[in-house]
């Protein structure tokens, strides 16, 4: 499985969503990212963590030549037609259960609880401290967020140091109309082992590793 180090701060990191702080200066930057069922160049995808005793902090940072975002009642499940990026947490990799936050440029969270295969819980909430913000730039957007840690360990994610995690990317190549739904290219930092684009699947997963 692919690793990440999520170094340690002693700081609290302010979630603004913005230009990025020289906290973030601490953090590995991960960059490997690929369009995962498709030969072309993915536009940069880069992604970053760090944590400290209270809370798990991350932050994307997307290179994006035209940011879609579907806006009809600015409902949660809207994200799913907009241009977004993704972590799923698993709790163990039968994927029973796993827990996913998509969110877009607006700042949007769709967060719900999966069991594998794609049963999905739209009303599930994250039970516990959530904090995303997002802007656009002239580059792309930002995401950024904070997680307690606390509720990392009482939804069994967080052990041993370890987060076990998929990060993805849905780039939007045209918002939903009367005649067709959204259309996506599919990003991942893990290259899922599936002939067709999937990211609810066990292969698709990482390690985040909490520096001790």
């Amino acid at each position: 499985m692919k690793q990440y180090q999520v170094n340690k701060i002693t700081e609290t990191l302010a979630i603004k969503g913005e230009a990025r702080s020289l906290f973030w200066d601490k953090a590995e930057v991960l960059s490997d990212f690929s369009l995962a069922w498709n030969s072309e160049h993915a536009q940069a995808t880069e992604f970053r963590a760090l944590y400290n005793d209270q809370h798990f902090f991350f932050r994307f940072d997307v290179e994006d030549d035209h940011v879609l975002t579907f806006i009809e009642q600015d409902h949660k499940l809207e994200v799913v037609d907009s241009d977004r990026v993704e972590i799923f947490f698993r709790k163990n990799d039968q994927l029973k259960p796993y827990y996913c936050l998509e969110m877009d440029a607006r700042g949007r969270v769709l967060d719900y609880e999966a069991n594998y295969y794609r049963d999905f819980d739209y009303e599930w909430n994250w039970p516990g401290d959530l904090d995303v913000k997002a802007s656009e730039n002239s580059k792309g957007y930002v995401v950024e967020g904070a997680i307690s840690l606390q509720s990392l360990r009482n939804l069994g994610i967080l052990k041993e140091n370890k987060i076990e995690a998929g990060l993805y990317r849905g780039f939007c190549t045209h918002l939903p109309d009367k005649n067709r739904g959204a259309g996506f290219k599919w990003i991942s930092w893990v290259k899922p082992d599936s002939a067709k684009p999937d990211f609810h699947i066990p292969s698709s997963f990482g390690v985040l590793n909490l520096e001790k």
